[in-house]
């Protein structure tokens, strides 16, 4: 498998499910404003919709969107217990977080990277992020994950978006569950792994 990524972008989520699921696969680096590959290729020819992950599988075929993308990897290391039983209450639950973090976060926080927003748009989409992250702190409560005690492809996706917030100083500091979650999550090897191979951490 391919891994089509951008440093630090959603496409760190999946990167953890990767390893976090003992899978191989290899890292394509994708330079997201100019749509091109590390040695120069159209990354459009790729993924039409010029947006990372994009998980080419070793049947040729692509698979794109994150929620999709860390089920996918999750189901395939059955074993690493990454996302509950297909069918089951519990898998219903993982999608819903997913769709949250996809819908409310995700797409709240990613509207803060673009320079074109004025400053009275940013403070809307910051404060509508920031009441998603007082829900997750209150659903953390007594939780070391999501799910509770085990992690799952939901958490490596909440963290990229924690990391996110981070880059746009958002202040969580009266989140105490959700603070504690990031330290828990990102103490990970796998986590601290993929950051690494990212070049967003220094290696020990």
């Amino acid at each position: 498998m391919k891994l089509y990524y951008s440093p630090g972008a959603c496409s760190l989520s999946p990167h953890i499910a990767l390893l976090e699921a003992g899978l191989p696969y290899d890292l394509v680096k994708v330079d997201l404003r100019a749509k091109k590959l590390e040695n120069g290729d159209d990354f459009l020819k790729v993924n039409p919709k010029g947006q990372v992950p994009a998980l080419a599988l070793d049947n040729g075929e692509l698979v794109t969107e994150g929620p999709v993308i860390v089920q996918m990897i999750a189901d395939k290391a059955a074993a690493k217990n990454l996302a509950p039983a297909a069918n089951s209450a519990e898998r219903y639950k993982l999608q819903e977080w997913l769709t949250y973090i996809n819908g409310e976060l995700h797409k709240n926080i990613g509207a803060l990277f673009n320079p074109a927003l004025s400053d009275d748009a940013k403070a809307v989409f910051k404060d509508r992020a920031m009441g998603k992250f007082r829900y997750v702190d209150g659903q953390l409560a007594g939780k070391d994950y999501l799910m509770g005690k085990q992690f799952t492809v939901a958490d490596g996706y909440l963290f990229t978006m924690l990391r996110w917030a981070d880059a746009m100083k958002f202040d969580l500091s009266g989140l105490s569950n959700l603070l504690a979650y990031k330290a828990r999550v990102g103490a990970r090897p796998k986590v601290q792994e993929a950051l690494t191979k990212e070049g967003l951490m220094k290696a020990a």
